[in-house]
């Protein structure tokens, strides 16, 4: 999709053909353990409190220095939190909890294969690694406050021992997902200015062994970008044996299990950083141009991943709380590391995709552990649907909350995870955020507010969203319209900028709303998310997608959500995609992409129910030219179905490098399908 085409998307009204959903309310059984069941909550984080509200976030941390300042808008949008406030990470999710949790597991790993056992670190032997990592760092690697560095791993322990052991020293780590090519990692180094890339020889994904080479080529695509690296630091998969045969660059690799022989035993004092310094750096690809590196904070965003975890997440710390997700990601990031580790919780991490060896893997992981909080994607959620809907109700475990972040989830998949993977008696939080904002900000509050399938909910406390239209005026509640949706407010979790380019963070983020350039004040920039949203009357919000995901059939703008929610009602169907195709007449038209549950066979039954119940549901304007059944959708590592793949092949267009998709073959399997040849 051309920029110019992205840019007229986004100046039309959106059509909506979503119905109401049924309400779901938490149990009496879950209600009477939750962490916040106030619902003046809402008020203590009213407009009127702002920002002293946030406080009470930041007084679930430990802080060497209170601040003076909450929030500081001197230099607007560039907002600064618990300015005069000195605090560590490492030591709020490590260090404060020895005293009364340090034989507690911190977090219980799984490996992906079965037959390798699950190693339990507990909060003192996670306080012992990460002091000798930060040593390490310090002494060996030459590491300084302040500088960056680019860590580029698997889902294993090491990688959240390296990140704490970096915010110990107050150095600014960036975390590259495991999955992503060594061209992306390299570019992101390049950005950063890093110049010691951490690593790990392998890791084992769907069934394989797999060679983390890419790393490697990460080094020279830095260095063609003017960044050289000095040192790379390699964990093995298995200590005491490589399973790399990457050649060794003597003097510049190093393997951290030999290393860390000289470490044993050492300890540094976490460094008092002030609330403002940057914590990490999370790039976000845009549709266009290079990688945003987005910079977050020590205190505001710690305070807010923390506040989130308890009161969204219902996080104890006598749970077993497991996220699903990549650390490489921002999910991982504020809710398998810094939020429950921060109120002492026991995070699974498992290695593996979540249906190897089968459909039962998760759940089976779920029993063993006795997990009672589950935290996934809808990516996720249909994967497992597809791959085994019975598969549930076979294992005996108890899940109290379960998140689905990332995405908009079909109300129809929302039922599956509610009734048979929740059993009925789990709540659900449909939370919607992004990378840039560092925490929540829609979900219903567990245990106050009932979930509606498809819906995120209201804006979680502090957050005060707002639709917009195109001219700036507010799309009303029970409308039915769609607009953009924005946040009217700062908040504590939300990205300072973008490293290295103030310009391109204030023109994407805040300048298409703002009311005067010049201002100080934080109600002149409003924070533009650039997805489309419609607000019902009740204060929930459903989240359509990103603004550029619209397809402009005949002027009428359809957003593919809504098409592919329509397509999984139909029981055959596993996953949809929906994608663009250009129509000489109508400017776009549909294209439908499905997949089957297993035991499904492809049939024009399936395909004319498809067409029958767009048009009865949204309207004929919305009928598809094609649909596709297909024997799988071309995915990420990480299971997101890559669309731009699908609509290069309805166009017939370049469809690019797909080397690094989990599964690359179906690629040229479906472009025959379509193009026939």
């Amino acid at each position: 999709m051309s920029e110019q085409e992205s840019i007229d998307i986004s100046e039309a009204q959106i059509a909506v053909h979503w119905h109401e959903e049924e309400k779901f309310h938490p149990s009496t059984q879950f209600i009477s353990q939750a962490n916040m069941t106030d619902p003046t909550i809402y008020e203590r984080f009213g407009l009127d409190n702002f920002p002293e509200c946030f406080k009470e976030y930041a007084d679930l941390l430990t802080w060497y220095q209170y601040w003076h300042t909450t929030l500081d808008t001197s230099d607007a949008p560039c907002w600064k939190w618990f300015v005069g406030g000195k605090i560590n990470a490492s030591y709020n999710c490590v260090d404060r909890h020895l005293p009364k949790h340090k034989n507690k597991a911190a977090m219980i790993w799984v490996p992906e294969p079965e037959n390798e056992p699950h190693v339990v670190i507990t909060y003192q032997e996670l306080f012992v690694r990460v002091n000798e990592v930060a040593v390490l760092l310090k002494d060996f690697a030459g590491l300084e406050t302040g500088d960056r560095v680019t860590i580029h791993m698997p889902m294993v322990p090491e990688l959240v021992i390296t990140m704490l052991a970096c915010a110990r020293l107050g150095i600014i780590h960036s975390v590259v997902f495991g999955g992503f090519s060594g061209k992306a990692c390299g570019e992101r180094i390049a950005d950063s200015g890093s110049r010691v890339l951490i690593t790990m020889d392998g890791y084992h994904r769907n069934g394989k062994l797999i060679f983390h080479e890419k790393s490697f080529s990460a080094i020279e695509e830095a260095e063609e970008q003017g960044q050289s690296v000095d040192k790379v630091l390699i964990w093995k998969r298995y200590p005491g044996k490589s399973i790399s045969n990457v050649p060794i660059v003597k003097g510049r690799d190093y393997f951290m299990d030999e290393l860390l022989q000289e470490y044993a035993g050492k300890r540094i004092d976490p460094v008092a950083m002030p609330a403002e310094a940057p914590l990490f750096l999370m790039y976000t690809s845009g549709t266009t141009g290079s990688p945003k590196g987005c910079q977050h904070s020590t205190g505001g965003y710690l305070a807010y991943a923390a506040g989130t975890s308890k009161f969204v997440q219902d996080i104890h710390a006598e749970d077993v709380y497991w996220c699903m997700a990549d650390i490489g990601w921002i999910t991982g990031h504020s809710y398998i590391v810094y939020g429950p580790l921060a109120l002492a919780a026991t995070s699974v991490m498992y290695e593996g995709v979540p249906n190897y060896p089968d459909a039962g893997r998760a759940w089976r992981i779920a029993e063993q552990l006795d997990v009672n909080i589950f935290h996934t994607a809808p990516t996720t959620i249909r994967m497992l649907r597809k791959a085994g809907p019975d598969e549930p109700k076979k294992y005996n475990y108890n899940f109290k909350h379960m998140t689905t972040v990332g995405e908009p989830i079909e109300p129809e998949v929302w039922r599956w995870y509610y009734h048979d993977v929740g059993k009925g008696r789990a709540v659900i939080v449909d939370t919607w955020w992004q990378t840039e904002t560092g925490g929540f900000l829609c979900s219903t509050m567990p245990a106050i507010q009932p979930m509606k399938p498809g819906s995120a909910g209201p804006g979680v406390p502090g957050i005060h969203p707002i639709i917009f239209d195109e001219d700036g005026r507010e799309v009303e509640s029970g409308s039915g319209k769609a607009g953009n949706i924005c946040i009217r407010n700062p908040w504590p979790g939300a990205f300072q900028t973008i490293w290295g380019d103030r310009e391109r963070y204030v023109s994407t983020y805040y300048e298409k709303y703002c009311r005067d350039k010049d201002s100080k004040d934080w109600r002149d920039w409003p924070y533009f998310t650039g997805d489309a949203a419609v607000l019902a009357k009740d204060g929930y919000y459903r989240i359509l997608g990103r603004v550029d995901d619209v397809i402009n059939v005949a002027g009428h703008r359809l957003g593919t959500k809504e098409l592919e929610s329509v397509c999984l009602v139909i029981p055959e169907i596993a996953e949809a995609a929906v994608v663009p195709l250009a129509d000489e007449i109508k400017g776009r038209v549909p294209d439908i992409y499905v997949s089957l549950k297993p035991g499904e066979k492809p049939s024009k039954k399936i395909k004319e129910t498809i067409i029958e119940s767009i048009e009865t549901t949204i309207g004929k304007i919305a009928r598809p030219k094609n649909v596709y059944i297909v024997p799988d959708m071309p995915k990420t590592r990480s299971g997101k179905i890559m669309r731009r793949v699908l609509a290069s092949i309805s166009n017939g267009r370049d469809i690019g490098d797909v080397t690094t998709l989990a599964n690359p073959d179906i690629v040229e399997s479906i472009r025959k399908m379509v193009q026939g040849d």
